[in-house]
C-alpha cells in the first residue's frame, strides 16, 4: 500500500505556471491506494468514496471519461510514456484529502496510484522525476493546466518543513517550521474546480502579458522573469487587466523569497504581513478570491495568536491557510468556525496540521 499527501500552499499562488517560486508542505491528510496483482492486462481501480471503476487494458488508447477514473488512467499513460514497463493490477483507493478544498486531492490521487503501480511492476522512480510524469497526467489526460507544485511536494515533502520550489529549476530547499506553530485550514465548502474555466484564463492572461512584456524585455521567457523595477517601468504596455495580473505574479515571487528569508530568521510577524499582502493581491490584482475566503481570512486575523492568513490554493473557493500558535488552535477552531457559519450560513471545516512526509510505501 502506498500514501500521498495533500499540500497546503503558504504563499505563492499561480506562480508555478509561470516558471517561478513556491513554499508549499505536505499536510497529514492523505490518499491511500492499496494495490495487487493482477494476470490479465488489466488495470483495475475502484474508490472508497466515489463512485465509478475503471476497468482498462495497459495497452488500451486512453479514452477520457470525466469522472475521476481518468487520474488513473492518465498516470498509466504518462508512466508508459515515459519508459516504465508496467503490471496488471487492481487498485483500491482511499482519500482523507476533500475534494474541491484547494489542498490538491488530485496530485495526492496521481503519486499513490504512480507509487502503487510501480510497487506491483517492481519499479523505482525518483520522487522528482515521478512528479514530472503525474503532472503530464494531470495536463495532457485529465486536461488540468497545474503546474508543478502539487505533485512536486506531494513526492518531496518533509515533516517539519515547508518546501521552498524554484518551479523553473526544480531545484528546492527544506524550510523549517516552527514546532509551535499548526498548519490551521479553514474549508469554506465553496468548490473549485481547475480543468478549464476561470484557472485556465489566468494562465492564458499571463502569457498574453509577457509576450506583451517582450517588446520591451526580449530575454524574459515568462513572468518569472520580470523584475518589480522592469514592470514598472514598462506596465504601461498593459492593458489594465493583463497589467493585475502580471503585477500579482511578480510581487508574488518576491513574497515567496521574503517569506523563506523571515522563516529563516524566526521573523514571525513578516511572515504574516507577507500572507496578508498575498491574499490582497490574489483579492484584487489576481481577482481569484471570493466572500467566503475573505470572510474566512477576516475572521481569523481577528484572533490571538494567529501569526498569518490568506487564501490558498487555486482560488474561487476552497481554503484559507492559517499559521497558528498551537495553545491558541482550539479556540481558533471553535470562534472562526461560529463566526464564519453565523456570516454566511456555512459550516465550515477545519483541520489541523503539521508539514508531512511526501508519497511513501506504508505497507
Amino acid at each position: 500500500m502506498c500514501r500521498a499527501p495533500g499540500r497546503v500552499n503558504l504563499i505563492g499562488e499561480h506562480t508555478d505556471y509561470n516558471d517561478g517560486f513556491v513554499l508549499p508542505a505536505a499536510i497529514n491528510l492523505y490518499t491511500w491506494v492499496a494495490a495487487a496483482p493482477r494476470e490479465d492486462g488489466v488495470v483495475a481501480a475502484r474508490s472508497a468514496e466515489m463512485t465509478g471503476a475503471l476497468h482498462a487494458s495497459l495497452d488500451a488508447a486512453f479514452e477520457r471519461s470525466h469522472t475521476w477514473t481518468d487520474y488513473v488512467t492518465g498516470v498509466v499513460q504518462s508512466l508508459r510514456r515515459s519508459g516504465v514497463p508496467l503490471k496488471a493490477a487492481s487498485l483500491l483507493v482511499r482519500s482523507e484529502v476533500p475534494l474541491g478544498a484547494g489542498l490538491s486531492s488530485s496530485a495526492a490521487l496521481e503519486m499513490s496510484v504512480a507509487c502503487s503501480l510501480l510497487e506491483i511492476a517492481r519499479q523505482a522512480v525518483a520522487p522528482e522525476s515521478l512528479a514530472r510524469i503525474c503532472q503530464i497526467a494531470e495536463n495532457e489526460y485529465v486536461g488540468a493546466p497545474c503546474g508543478i507544485m502539487d505533485q512536486f511536494v506531494a513526492g518531496v515533502g518533509r515533516a517539519g518543513n515547508a518546501l521552498f520550489l524554484d518551479c523553473r529549476s526544480l531545484q528546492y530547499a527544506y524550510v523549517p517550521l516552527p514546532a509551535d506553530v499548526s498548519l490551521v485550514l479553514c474549508n469554506s465548502m465553496v468548490k473549485h474546480s481547475v480543468a478549464g474555466g476561470e484557472y485556465g484564463k489566468r494562465r492564458t492572461q499571463c502569457e498574453q502579458a509577457m509576450d506583451l512584456l517582450q517588446a520591451e524585455l526580449p530575454g524574459i521567457k515568462s513572468l518569472r522573469d520580470v523584475t518589480r523595477e522592469d514592470f514598472e517601468r514598462h506596465q504601461r504596455r498593459l492593458p489594465e487587466l493583463l497589467r493585475k495580473r502580471a503585477r500579482h505574479v511578480i510581487t508574488e515571487n518576491e513574497r515567496v523569497r521574503l517569506t523563506v528569508t523571515a522563516l529563516r530568521g524566526g521573523d514571525l510577524g513578516r511572515v504574516g504581513e507577507l500572507m496578508q499582502a498575498s491574499h490582497e493581491s490574489l483579492r484584487d490584482d489576481y481577482q481569484v478570491s471570493c466572500p467566503e475566503l475573505d470572510v474566512l481570512v477576516e475572521f481569523a486575523r481577528a484572533q490571538p495568536g494567529v501569526l498569518g492568513a490568506r487564501m490558498t490554493g487555486g482560488g474561487f473557493g476552497g481554503c484559507t491557510v492559517n499559521l497558528v500558535r498551537g495553545a491558541a488552535v482550539e479556540t481558533f477552531r471553535e470562534v472562526v468556525a461560529r463566526n464564519y457559519e453565523r456570516a454566511t450560513g456555512r459550516a465550515p471545516a477545519i483541520y489541523v496540521s503539521q508539514p508531512a512526509d511526501g508519497v511513501q510505501r506504508v505497507i
